[in-house]
């Protein structure tokens, strides 16, 4: 290690270089990967209604449809405008009531059922085919030229509304995000550390090394929206602290060493080295953990933020230390007194009172437990955004005027006999919030003569393969009565057509919390199995690596049960994530203060002094550390408007806070409490023993 710092330093302006040049192919990568808005994507192939959407893109040549609502026109207007609908390149259909029979013909001829399905007294509603994914490009751009070539005069609802404004919000608002985040963990550390100048050094380190994990995602070919707008984010957060224990490494040596600054600093590097791969190995350990999910979304954001953390390390070691010896006189220049105080008087309270510490402990961990346990999420992702965005007032008016909260499709092979597909949408019209099913068989039996029905129809809802037909349901996607209505319908279609396929959003929405109910428990389990076994092979120690998890879950529970106690319903994402997050990000703060604890018990004090030393010692760098990690995310969270972006940003500045206190005053409580079994369960933790 002392020879890769000496290499560092003799090699800072060929790494400075280097490291610049870098930023071109990086930004060329992150300018050239594709993002993804639709969280329905990531449900794991082989389920019914994965497999389903890709029948209808293969056969039937349609990947997507959305909901279109126009008020108070004629219907011969509607027509017209249906037509220039049909014109929009990637609209493979608009399927309408004049397309089961034309709009001369008297309405009181219609089915009462299908006129209904699409009218009120002021109001209509098409059904807009796609020739591309729910998430595609083209469907997208499809509906940004529906807003446009009908002067809005036409409201969008569905899925593929819903990714389209998404992706408008978040293209306008991530690189704000950075922006706050830059501008408050600058602040911040500007009056905690004791130059003006370092944390804009350390900024530039730690962005350099986002651009470089952004730009290198190229190689997986698309990110999710939620990544690209957290990545960045939480990259600076979670790494900041790496940068901190240089500067401070690299200034304690250069007290011992005060006129060889490279000596200073090759010593920080092999120091920092030392310390922060067993730290950073617990981060990247935690985001490793969301790579288990079947929900492919944990992969995504894992896989990113693991590859982030290992090039925030890198970048800490090389960029920064170049930098700090380059441009040494501008930090010279900027230094000012530490505005922190010493904390001199907290440690001995904290050890002095230890058993109200443990007692507050045991007191907040049953209502912490319970509030966890029972705290409420969402799984409409339309719930995640602003009601002014044009997809959740269209959803909001369907809803209000028509009763329907989705639309969902029905597969099955062509060759079902029409008596079966008639039996099967009759007893589905029968269950609880269906409104109607609509199909070829729904239209060929009524009184319409079969002249009337155009032969598009047709081709519509039946290929050589596969027959479909559609059905409303009254009911909010994501409900538990949307749920239910899906495995009644599920169950009808199965006992009639065993290959037969369920698909739709509502469809996909269930599988999603299905499936995510048991992701949370597979990526709590990995998560606290890794650290653990981290911790343990750290410290040579089986007792060391359950308190300081136990203590860290403790605040994950806390910071979990506070929106129960406050009646606040999170996005789903946020409760299987966040627990992760705060794990491998916070629990390097109890990290460094039991290798301190354990350094002063080493050096023959008492526990109760050694605990109180080292609180002491880790007490600055801990509260500098959470302080910059909840500066990050917090004003992210307070701006976005985007709640799956806001939810979890807020709930990553008040896990930190709460880690943080957790650690300085619970930790130092726990290793008076718990020093015999610490030393008891741990290889020679006192040299003498």
């Amino acid at each position: 290690m002392k020879r890769f710092g000496n290499f560092v330093v003799k090699a800072r302006h060929i790494i400075l270089i280097i490291s610049v040049l870098l930023l071109i192919p990086a930004a060329i990568g992150y300018f050239n990967t594709r993002v993804n808005y639709d969280l329905l994507y990531y449900l794991p192939d082989g389920i019914d209604t994965m497999d389903g959407q890709e029948i209808l893109m293969d056969d039937f040549g349609s990947g997507a449809f959305g909901i279109l609502l126009v008020e108070n026109m004629d219907d011969r207007h509607v027509s017209e405008l249906k037509g220039k609908i049909e014109g929009v390149e990637h609209v493979k259909n608009v399927l309408w009531y004049d397309s089961v029979a034309d709009i001369s013909i008297p309405k009181s001829m219609l089915p009462k059922k299908v006129y209904e399905a699409f009218n009120t007294e002021d109001s209509t509603i098409m059904m807009v085919i796609f020739d591309d994914t729910s998430s595609g490009d083209g469907t997208m751009e499809a509906i940004e030229k529906i807003r446009t070539v009908t002067d809005h005069q036409c409201k969008v609802s569905g899925i593929s509304a819903i990714v389209t404004d998404t992706k408008n919000l978040s293209e306008h608002e991530t690189p704000i995000y950075v922006g706050i985040a830059v501008v408050i963990s600058v602040l911040i550390l500007a009056l905690l550390m004791d130059s003006w100048a370092i944390p804009i050094f350390f900024l530039l380190s730690i962005g350099m090394a986002i651009v470089y994990n952004l730009g290198s995602n190229f190689v997986v070919g698309e990110i999710s929206y939620v990544t690209k707008a957290l990545a960045a984010v939480l990259q600076l957060a979670v790494t900041m602290d790496y940068s901190i224990f240089l500067w401070h490494s690299y200034e304690e040596n250069l007290e011992k060493n005060p006129e060889d600054r490279n000596a200073a600093m090759a010593d920080a590097i092999t120091s920092t080295i030392s310390s922060v791969v067993g730290s950073s190995v617990t981060t990247v350990a935690g985001f490793i953990a969301l790579c288990f999910m079947s929900f492919t979304l944990g992969m995504d954001l894992g896989v990113v933020m693991a590859k982030g953390v290992v090039l925030g390390v890198i970048s800490c070691v090389t960029i920064l230390p170049s930098m700090i010896l380059v441009f040494h006189k501008i930090l010279e220049k900027t230094r000012h007194r530490q505005l922190m105080p010493d904390f001199k008087r907290i440690p001995k309270f904290i050890t002095k009172h230890y058993v109200v510490f443990v007692i507050l402990f045991l007191v907040l961990l049953a209502p912490a437990v319970f509030g966890n346990n029972h705290t409420k999420v969402y799984y409409d992702l339309s719930q995640s955004l602003p009601e002014n965005l044009e997809c959740v007032q269209a959803q909001k008016t369907i809803s209000e005027k028509y009763h329907l909260g989705s639309a969902n499709i029905v597969l099955l092979d062509a060759d079902t006999p029409k008596k079966t597909v008639k039996k099967m949408m009759d007893e589905i019209k029968q269950i609880d919030g269906v409104d109607t099913a609509l199909g070829l068989e729904s239209v060929l039996d009524e009184s319409i003569p079969d002249s009337f029905i155009p032969k598009q129809l047709t081709s519509n809802f039946r290929t050589e393969k596969h027959e479909m037909f559609i059905f409303m349901s009254a009911y909010k996607t994501g409900s538990d009565e949307a749920n239910r209505q899906c495995n009644a319908v599920e169950k009808i279609i199965k006992k009639y057509s065993p290959d037969g396929m369920l698909v739709g959003e509502a469809a996909c929405t269930r599988d999603l919390i299905e499936i995510t109910n048991k992701d949370f428990q597979t990526v709590s389990f990995v998560s606290i199995f890794l650290i653990l076994i981290i911790i343990a092979l750290v410290f040579r120690s089986i007792s060391i690596p359950v308190i300081l998890v136990a203590l860290i879950e403790f605040g994950i529970f806390v910071n979990m049960g506070i929106p129960y106690y406050t009646n606040t319903t999170l996005p789903f994402i946020a409760s299987i994530v966040i627990g992760t997050i705060q794990l491998g990000a916070t629990v390097d703060y109890a990290i460094l203060m039991t290798n301190r604890y354990k350094l002063e018990r080493n050096l023959g004090k008492a526990k109760k002094e050694a605990a109180r030393d080292a609180l002491a010692v880790s007490m600055k760098s801990v509260i500098v550390s959470a302080l910059t990690f909840f500066g990050a995310t917090f004003g992210v969270g307070i701006y976005s408007s985007i709640d799956m972006i806001s939810s979890l940003c807020l709930l990553m500045a008040r896990g930190a806070i709460i880690s943080m206190l957790c650690v300085i005053c619970i930790l130092p409580a726990f290793f008076i409490l718990f020093d015999k079994l610490i030393v008891a369960g741990s290889y020679k933790f006192l040299k003498n023993q």
